[in-house]
């Protein structure tokens, strides 16, 4: 199988990376990331920092790592999608994760893919 027919859409990917991420299948969940992958997180209501916006993390060893450490540490921590839009390359998801601390958390996550692999993610947090 040729590595264009084995691409995944933006779609699948949000997809696969959410099931592994329920599933505590940290293999499978990482290996939805590509290699530069660059993450974001904004607090929504905070002030915009300056352009251009330096990604809080970068790359996928320290993507594992910090995934690792946290949501695949606590089995109990699971998220669902409420809401997902899809507009080509880029996925937008809202979702409810449970089971970190009290209550249900809410966050918007915008996954950007390049090459059959997520490469952007932006995390709005309220």
């Amino acid at each position: 199988m040729s590595r264009t027919t084995m691409m995944r859409t933006a779609e699948e990917l949000a997809q696969a990376q959410l099931l592994a991420y329920n599933a505590k299948d940290l293999d499978s969940f990482v290996a939805c990331y590509s290699e530069d992958v660059r993450v974001w997180r904004l607090a929504s209501g905070a002030a915009m920092p300056p352009l251009p916006l330096q990604p809080q993390l970068q790359g996928r060893a320290a993507f594992r790592e910090l995934y690792r450490q946290g949501p695949f540490a606590a089995p109990q921590v699971q998220a669902e999608v409420t809401q997902r839009i899809v507009m080509g390359d880029t996925v937008i998801d809202h979702e409810r994760v449970h089971g970190r601390g009290e209550g249900v958390q809410q966050v918007a996550v915008v996954y950007r893919c390049r090459e059959g692999l997520i490469a952007e993610v932006y995390f709005f947090l309220p």
